[in-house]
């Protein structure tokens, strides 16, 4: 599975969010139909994703000592403030105020596929990001040399 290209949308008074068909039509197939969401542990914005991309995740966590601190922290952070959001019949999800404070979200998200995850971002913000991203790319494009 994975999520591809940019999309922009709003952000009702409610919190919901429509999560664009190509993705959805990716999630329904799943175990749990909807998405999965966190904040990012990497960027000011929410990630998403379906079960079973957490599944994977938590495989690679159970391979760290249990009751180690990176243990402990993984699970608390990514299983322990993740969400199961259900879409709604017009394809949205309402997303906490937790998360939407984390990701500085009011009106407007830019909903970005990022191939198994996608994450929903504050659309200046995503500017800026995409910005610095094309940049380093241009800087290191010749590092995805290979078979491909």
């Amino acid at each position: 599975m994975l999520f591809l290209s940019t999309y922009h949308n709003k952000i009702d008074k409610k919190g919901r969010v429509s999560i664009p068909s190509q993705f959805r039509a990716l999630l329904v197939a799943q175990e749990f139909p909807g998405i999965v969401a966190y904040a990012s542990p990497k960027h000011a914005c929410i990630e998403g994703c379906g079960m079973n991309r957490i599944m994977k995740i938590n495989q690679r966590v159970e391979r760290l000592d249990p009751y180690s601190e990176e243990h402990d922290a993984f699970t608390t952070t990514l299983f322990g403030e993740s969400v199961q959001l259900a879409f709604d019949t017009e394809g949205r999800v309402m997303l906490p105020e937790g998360l939407l404070a984390a990701a500085h979200l009011s009106e407007n998200a830019t909903i970005v596929g990022k191939g198994e995850v996608f994450e929903i971002w504050e659309p200046k913000a995503f500017e800026e990001h995409a910005k610095r991203a094309r940049e380093l790319v241009r800087e290191k494009r010749f590092q995805l040399k290979g078979d491909a």
